[in-house]
């Protein structure tokens, strides 16, 4: 599946190629780089976590902004392929000159990572290795990688910092998130390809994993089915809204190149417990949730916070949409998928 347009239109800017390009995170930044004039070229594998429908239509969204939905100056092309086989990464872009290198692909969720460790690691942390040693043969100038707030593990001392000890991850993926930030560094000490860590806290929004909590209790509310709640009321998530996320995300694309190897954090700073989430989910869909109360389950952790001190400093990152807000435009974007 693909929309390409070979010769980019007059002032599109560089070549810019999107792993995970059919998630969540990876269709909005790449429509977002389209609208910004790039020429995108996404590559996904359809990972059967979660059904490969959605990520279809993820991907007809990118088109229809590829094709002209918007005001575009960029182009798309998609190819399906497994970025471990770093081959197939290369040829994609052989001859023709990269700008740079957004990599979201990954396995996600922290649950499923206890049961397949082992799976976790191929599909994260030797593919960020295929990754990494792809963009340096295609001389790519700067690549971004998604790490997670996973890598804070248990911390106590919120909110947190990117400077925090995160040497005590409490999960096989929160332990394969580290990894890559610490391949992300080696390959920039070798290389000095810009390179940019970006630790993202609980995303939520339009098209949000199907496993995520919102989109599951907002599927069981529409349905007026009981939710099941793991740990205390008390536990919070420092959600923040995709736009904000591929704000940050795009930001740090462009402002790489200025600090060599970093890391950033990407959150709201405003963290939301799971009682608050039930209530604000219940006001969105006008009724109240029915719910029962489990232990919480390994792996998980109490809270997360995110200190937006230097992504503000360094790449004007503010967010700026209200949880109630993004909560009832994605309870929106839900309905209409149901309808």
């Amino acid at each position: 599946m693909s929309t390409r347009n070979d010769q980019p239109a007059s002032g599109a800017q560089g070549v810019v190629l999107v792993t995970g390009a059919a998630g969540f995170i990876g269709s909005h930044v790449s429509a977002a780089l389209l609208r910004g004039g790039h020429c995108v070229v996404g590559v996904d594998n359809f990972d059967p976590f979660y059904p490969r429908d959605i990520k279809q239509r993820n991907l007809r969204r990118i088109e229809i902004q590829a094709s002209g939905g918007r005001s575009t100056q960029g182009s798309f092309e998609f190819i399906e392929g497994d970025i471990t086989d770093e081959q197939s990464l290369i040829a994609a872009r052989e001859g023709r000159p990269l700008d740079g290198v957004i990599h979201l692909a990954a396995r996600a969720g922290v649950r499923p990572s206890i049961d397949d460790p082992v799976g976790y690691a191929h599909a994260n942390v030797t593919a960020t290795a295929c990754v990494l040693q792809a963009a340096t043969k295609l001389k790519a100038r700067r690549v971004v990688i998604a790490s997670s707030s996973s890598v804070y593990g248990d911390n106590t001392k919120a909110p947190f910092r990117e400077d925090a000890d995160v040497s005590e991850p409490i999960s096989p993926y929160a332990a394969t998130k580290r990894a890559c930030e610490l391949m992300g560094y080696t390959h920039w000490h070798l290389t000095k390809m810009p390179t940019a860590m970006l630790r993202f806290f609980t995303v939520y929004g339009p098209g949000q994993r199907p496993d995520l909590a919102i989109s599951q209790f907002m599927r069981k509310a529409m349905n007026n089915e009981e939710i099941t709640l793991f740990g205390d009321l008390s536990t919070s998530r420092d959600y923040t809204y995709i736009d904000d996320i591929v704000a940050g995300v795009i930001a740090a694309y462009q402002r790489i190149d200025r600090f060599g190897y970093r890391v950033w954090n990407l959150g709201n700073s405003s963290p939301v417990t799971l009682g608050r989430l039930i209530e604000s989910i219940g006001t969105v869909a006008g009724r109240a949730l029915r719910t029962r109360n489990l232990p919480g389950r390994p792996g998980d952790v109490q809270h997360t916070y995110a200190s937006l001190d230097r992504a503000k400093q360094e790449l004007g990152y503010t967010p700026s949409v209200e949880f109630l807000k993004g909560l009832q435009m994605q309870w929106e974007d839900l309905r209409s998928q149901q309808g």
